[in-house]
């Protein structure tokens, strides 16, 4: 490989194993950059754990100059590509603008929030994508049982200790999961006037929670929530948001100061700007990753429709598995279009899929076995352990300290709500800041 240049934009699972595979390869021999907006890759899958208060915030963020030697950093997001003269334009940190050329370009710029049409959401929900969004949850909820122990008013108490996640999928279920143990443990320092106890609720327009995986893990997952006392809803979503609570489609109100978003993402508008053939939003790749017409462009993760070879006619599935396998493939097909190995087709086995629910609990299907109960658990924890590029230790250390010592309940008051906005479906809205406001 001469010194020619990759740019690789986007350090999510898939863009971040695509840097990591090059820089195997290539050892020096060609100027690789990566373009991102933080200097770390986040490992999503613990990050409701740092909501809950069992890992801190640097556990699940890796360092990409720490652990990619011969990667370029170059901080930022990209807001143009033009394909035409290999040049990608973004915007730093600080507002600042810049461009990158490229010989070889990887897209994986991943996916936003999707943010339904319905009233209220926008201003009064919040999404949980990233670190900012998970240490404002965490401040959030131990605000809102603090304010309801001095809470004289009955109603305006229950409301504080209302908590509403829409969206039953992985997130929504592990942050209802991990937030009722959160709260549950707060109760015991702060006990709330009358008996009254923090209620959770987990809505989703399916007719079951994790709708994406085996019937078996998703009523496992469903029996452990409600025997927590979760109050799981099905077939049933929000029809307004109001800084009083939310009203479902079945005409229930349900009064409450924190409705977290966890109905799903869409792939990042960016690809949107390509003028190339799309997917259901998602940027059409053959086999080997390549976007058709353009050789020397490579896509991958949750923006890349990559075809499916155990489902024919359909795409890959949005999900870290399939973004992080993807990005060696991405890496190898890369280094093989510059002289360096053969190309090689996208090709995956599903190893099954792991849910944890907390505590000792989880819900898991290693190579097709169902398990549940801390069987589970210690399978979804060593799966993590395994699948984590850094961190293993310092993560596994903070599990010790949690399961012998007493969660640590207090606000650190780094995050407001107007710098965590829920990001829109919509490519004019996706990176501009929602309303701010301050919260009740």
């Amino acid at each position: 490989m001469s010194r020619s240049r990759i740019l690789i934009v986007g350090a999510g699972f898939a863009g971040y194993r695509t840097a990591r595979t090059l820089s195997k390869l290539s050892r020096g021999k060609a100027d690789i950059t990566l373009l991102n907006p933080t200097d770390y890759f986040l490992y999503l899958p613990l990050l409701p754990q740092v909501a809950a208060g069992v890992l801190e915030p640097r556990r699940v963020t890796v360092s990409l100059s720490g652990t990619l030697p011969h990667v370029r950093l170059v901080l930022g997001e990209s807001q143009h590509v033009d394909l035409a003269a290999r040049t990608v334009h973004y915007r730093d940190p600080e507002g600042g603008s810049g461009r990158l050329t490229y010989d070889r370009l990887v897209l994986a710029v991943g996916s936003v929030n999707k943010l339904l049409p319905i009233p209220g959401v926008a201003e009064y929900a919040h999404g949980f994508r990233g670190v900012p969004e998970a240490l404002y949850l965490r401040d959030k909820v131990t605000r809102q049982i603090e304010l309801a122990t001095a809470e004289s008013d009955p109603e305006t108490c229950r409301a504080r200790c209302t908590f509403v996640v829409v969206g039953a999928g992985y997130t929504g279920t592990e942050v209802a999961a991990q937030g009722q143990l959160l709260t549950e443990a707060l109760v015991r320092r702060h006990p709330l006037s009358s008996g009254m106890k923090p209620r959770w609720m987990l809505l989703d327009i399916a007719d079951r929670l994790l709708p994406e995986l085996d019937e078996r893990l998703s009523r496992t997952a469903d029996r452990v929530l409600r025997e927590r006392g979760v109050d799981v809803r099905t077939k049933t979503s929000v029809k307004e948001a109001t800084k009083e609570g939310v009203l479902l489609d079945t005409g229930e109100s349900v009064p409450t100061k924190t409705l977290i978003w966890c109905v799903g993402v869409r792939p990042d508008p960016v690809v949107d700007g390509l003028d190339r053939p799309l997917d259901r939003g998602r940027l059409v790749v053959d086999e080997y990753l390549n976007v058709p017409g353009h050789p020397e462009v490579f896509a991958c993760g949750d923006a890349a429709a990559v075809p499916d070879p155990q489902h024919p006619g359909k795409s890959a599935p949005m999900t870290a598995q399939h973004a992080w396998r993807q990005g060696r493939t991405a890496g190898t097909n890369v280094a093989a279009s510059l002289g360096h190995g053969t190309r090689v087709p996208y090709r995956h086995r599903d190893l099954g899929f792991t849910v944890d629910l907390g505590g000792v609990q989880g819900a898991a299907n290693p190579f097709g076995l169902a398990l549940s109960g801390p069987l589970a658990g210690a399978v979804t924890r060593g799966y993590h352990l395994a699948a984590m590029p850094d961190n293993r230790v310092r993560v596994a250390a903070d599990w010790l300290l949690e399961a012998a010592l007493p969660r640590q309940g207090v606000q650190l008051g780094l995050v407001r709500s107007g710098s965590v906005p829920l990001e829109s479906a919509s490519p004019e809205l996706a990176r501009v800041p929602g309303h701010p406001r301050e919260d009740d």
